[in-house]
Parts: C-alpha cells; sequence; structure tokens
C-alpha cells in the first residue's frame, strides 16, 4: 500500500489516499482563530486498521507548523484522540 497524504483547502479537509483510492477524511472549519475538526471518515473497507488515527495526526501536525489556529475537535474520534494524546493538548481551544 503505498499511501498519501494531502491537505486540499478548497474542500477544507485532510485527505488520505492508496493510489486513488480515498482511504479516509478529515473534515474542518475555520472560525477566527480556530479550527474546528468536524468530521472523520474511513471507507468502510479500509477500518480496523488506524487509518482514521494516521489523519488526524497528519493534519494535527499540519495545523501546529503552518497555522496559529487552536482546534476545537467536535468530531468525537478526534476528541478521543486528543484524550490519548494528552502531549497535544496545548493545541486545543481553552
Amino acid at each position: 500500500m503505498s499511501t498519501e497524504f494531502s491537505h486540499e483547502p478548497d474542500a477544507r479537509r485532510y485527505v488520505l489516499r492508496d493510489g486513488k483510492d480515498l482511504v479516509a477524511v478529515l473534515d474542518y472549519t475555520i472560525n477566527g482563530t480556530s479550527i474546528s475538526f468536524t468530521r472523520t471518515f474511513t471507507s468502510p473497507a479500509k477500518r480496523g486498521n488506524g487509518f482514521a488515527g494516521e489523519i488526524v495526526e497528519f493534519a494535527v501536525n499540519d495545523v501546529e507548523s503552518s497555522t496559529d489556529y487552536r482546534i476545537v475537535p467536535m468530531c468525537w474520534y478526534v476528541d478521543e484522540w486528543f484524550q490519548k494524546h494528552q502531549e497535544r493538548a496545548n493545541l486545543l481551544t481553552r
């Protein structure tokens, strides 16, 4: 499997692909100085392989390295990801 991560700002989403196949997506909205991660989706055939966690990590890393946004975990999966990665909690809104 040759995975490729990308940020599609016009679609307001982060994407993980395997070749041309869509594996996982993380949708977001921007509100002032914050970015709300609103939905995480993994293709049903690919679920259970950790891809949702990979796309969330990619998005969090991108936000941290390229913006000053604070993250609002509106999606339950993103909220759980931050609970498991307390060391990244400084990126969350207060």
